[in-house]
């Protein structure tokens, strides 16, 4: 017999209930019981809304496999496989409000999102002094339920300035197949920005405070108006005569 701490443990099995599926209040209701309200679909059957234990859905959530974890779904006496496929945190307090299962067949393939994780030093980083970007984080595959990796390791090793490693260089087993476009980049050395200070004439240049335009037309139409009036007393004297 299980004790109540093996129990705590176990993410082989996720108890549902059913529920009445209805509006905001209902969930409310679910939530104030300790429960969060949730959806199973899929196997060709309609959906159905069920309650389920959110600590049970967490330790789903947080361990190796995550949200690609396959389990036993205990509902009305019967077990069917299934995964997690949607879920929803509350913002501020980060409480699961609701999840999305999906009933799974053990002999179908799957389209799920695995993380990559990048191991070893890059040469480009232990001999040219350059920095590891990763620019992909998960990838998109296709495999058995039971094929799922946790994640897809990828080493990094012979990186160097000018080479990136993509979607097509990450290991895969026969089994395996990736949606994800083969050419997307995964990760690449770059080099590191140095920011050259300005010189001090550079500096004090662009310290120096610059008079705006509107000033200088204003003195240019001034010195216009001193010429004009200038000329003008000569202009009377040549008259005169």
């Amino acid at each position: 017999m299980a004790t109540a701490t093996e129990k705590k443990i176990d993410i082989s099995t996720l108890e549902a209930e059913p529920r009445s599926s209805g509006n905001k209040n209902e969930a409310r209701r679910v939530r104030r019981g300790g429960k969060i309200p949730a959806v199973v679909y899929g196997a060709g059957k309609n959906a159905t809304p069920v309650s389920v234990d959110p600590r049970q859905v967490a330790r789903i959530l947080h361990s190796a496999t995550g949200h690609n974890t396959i389990f036993d779904l205990a509902l009305d006496g019967d077990r069917t496989k299934a995964m997690i496929v949607d879920w929803q945190y509350e913002p501020i307090k980060g409480s699961l409000l609701h999840i999305d299962l999906k009933r799974i067949a053990m002999d179908q393939k799957l389209r799920v999102m695995v993380p990559i994780v990048l191991k070893g030093e890059a040469e480009g980083v232990k001999q040219q002094g350059g920095i590891l970007e990763q620019m992909l984080r998960e990838v998109e595959i296709e495999c058995l339920p039971q094929d799922i990796p946790s994640e897809i390791t990828a080493d990094v090793t012979a990186l160097v300035f000018g080479k990136v490693l993509r979607v097509e260089d990450l290991p895969h087993v026969g089994t395996l197949k990736f949606i994800t476009d083969a050419n997307q980049p995964v990760a690449h050395v770059i080099s590191v920005k140095e920011e050259v200070a300005p010189t001090p004439e550079a500096a004090a240049e662009a310290a120096a405070p610059t008079e705006p335009e509107v000033i200088k037309k204003g003195k240019q139409e001034e010195e216009g108006a001193e010429e004009a009036g200038a000329a003008e007393p000569k202009a009377e004297k040549k008259e005169k005569k």
